[in-house]
């Protein structure tokens, strides 16, 4: 059955998205810290240079991302500083295939994207399958990603990232879930995150903390409950 259009957004440079995906069989996707660690690093890796993360939340067999996409420019510009770097090492690697056309302008930034969202679960799924001895596809095909446009939906999405442990009852409250951006954001440690524009969205920490205990059972139950 194929997935509603609204699942399947295009994705636009300076456009916001929640972006989430389960595993295929509804098996577990992380066993252990180290497939979390690993997961974010390769998150890093892959989507970082052409995205913003807002938060993020890792669960037993599935995950959710608030980002925005950077403009083309800011992507262009670090491709050619990819190349610029890998000349002055002496490497003979280039850019791949994909990268190379999206600078040439022969693929869009929906495709560019898309591309790095799926070498990132080749690439988990290939060393998750090494290491336990599986075999086949780990990840559900395709993956969602829904366009974010009103600030409403923009608070919601955040909240109910955050708290979708308690949601699925994994633990008594969304605060004592290790593995999502909760921490980060109200920690002072370096990160990736746009912490700040998060923090002032909710009015600063004490105002976040307080939407989120005051709106988490509201989200779960309104006319415009997120769908997994």
């Amino acid at each position: 059955m194929p997935i509603p259009q609204k699942y399947q957004a295009v994705f636009t440079e300076n456009k916001i998205y929640h972006v989430y995906n389960r595993t295929s069989n509804n098996e577990k996707l992380f066993l252990n810290d180290e497939n979390h660690a690993f997961f974010l690093k390769q998150y890093g890796k892959y989507i970082s240079p052409v995205a913003d993360t807002f938060c993020w939340n890792l669960l037993p067999n599935h995950f959710h991302f608030l980002l925005r996409i950077k403009t083309t420019e800011e992507i262009k510009t670090m491709l050619n500083q990819k190349v610029s770097n890998l000349s002055k090492v002496g490497n003979l690697a280039t850019l791949n295939k994909t990268e190379t056309r999206f600078l040439n302008n022969e693929i869009t930034l929906d495709e560019l994207v898309e591309f790095y969202f799926k070498s990132l679960f080749q690439s988990y799924a290939l060393a998750f399958n090494k290491v336990y001895d599986r075999k086949g596809n780990l990840f559900y095909k395709p993956f969602k990603r829904v366009e974010v446009k009103q600030e409403s939906h923009y608070t919601q999405t955040i909240i109910y990232i955050h708290a979708n442990a308690q949601r699925h009852k994994l633990c008594r409250s969304f605060m004592e879930w290790r593995w999502s951006s909760w921490h980060s954001i109200l920690s002072e440690a370096s990160t990736q995150l746009k912490r700040n524009e998060v923090l002032d969205w909710f009015g600063g920490k004490d105002r976040m903390i307080q939407t989120h205990n005051e709106m988490v059972a509201y989200y779960y139950s309104c006319e415009h409950e997120i769908e997994e």
